[in-house]
């Protein structure tokens, strides 16, 4: 038996006496011998794929496996395509930040929400901070209302090891326009 990536048993590899045999676009052959089967597939030019093995008895299908396998490969392309891919941006913070710095780095978090980005805020306390994590909080907190008009909070301030995390999603675009 010969080993294909996608392990699909097909014309000589098949072990059965007997096959419940599909056409393909006609009409099914029925219960026949793999013999028939096989030299069926011969006439039409085509392949005797096994679909289900453990089937009593098995199902097989002459058709194209070539142009089936493009057709999947096809669809498989087409789905990957229209699988919306969600980027997260990451926007670091301190306990100890000024306000100036604070504003800049609003106005890059701005800017990726408008772009339909994910950000998410972190809070890293150092050393003697950890005593205190609610400050942590305090700061995304200070933060949140800067851009509450652009983003919707996904999880809150989240106290998770030595951070403090906020997750901010983008408003959806009709959302925006009225």
């Amino acid at each position: 038996m010969s080993k294909r990536k996608d392990s699909v048993i097909m014309n000589d590899d098949i072990r059965a006496d007997e096959l419940r045999c599909l056409v393909d676009g006609a009409e099914p052959l029925g219960v026949v011998s793999f013999d028939d089967a096989m030299t069926k597939a011969n006439e039409l030019n085509l392949d005797l794929v096994l679909m289900s093995p453990d089937a009593k008895p098995p199902v097989a299908k002459i058709m194209d496996y070539g142009k089936f396998k493009y057709q999947e490969e096809k669809k498989k392309k087409e789905q990957k395509k229209n699988q919306v891919k969600i980027e997260i941006k990451e926007i670091k913070l301190s306990v100890k930040i000024a306000d100036n710095d604070i504003s800049y780095k609003i106005k890059h978090a701005r800017e990726f929400l408008e772009a339909g980005k994910h950000v998410k805020f972190r809070v890293f306390l150092r050393g003697r901070e950890m005593a205190h994590p609610e400050a942590g909080r305090e700061v995304l907190l200070r933060v949140w209302p800067m851009v509450e008009d652009v983003g919707v909070m996904d999880k809150s301030p989240r106290f998770e090891g030595r951070y403090y995390n906020m997750m901010v999603l983008p408003i959806k675009k009709e959302v925006l326009k009225k």
